[in-house]
């Protein structure tokens, strides 16, 4: 049973390995490229819920 135990585990590791060569990691460029449309993405969605958030509170003042 120990055995059994042991091939299993050793064959799971060998599969994790193999699937670790087959990674492919983005280039320095890419990360930056990748991070800087993120960043960018994240200010102008802040920036248009701060506006719509305005219009809606303003919106509601004036009906109650």
């Amino acid at each position: 049973m120990f055995k059994k135990v042991w091939s299993s585990i050793a064959e799971f590791l060998s599969d994790v390995r193999s699937e670790l060569r087959k990674i492919s990691y983005p280039t320095k460029s890419e990360t930056i490229g990748s991070t800087t449309v993120v960043l960018l993405f994240c200010v102008i969605m802040s920036i248009y819920l701060s506006v719509v958030d305005s219009f809606l509170v303003w919106l509601i003042s004036r009906i109650v």
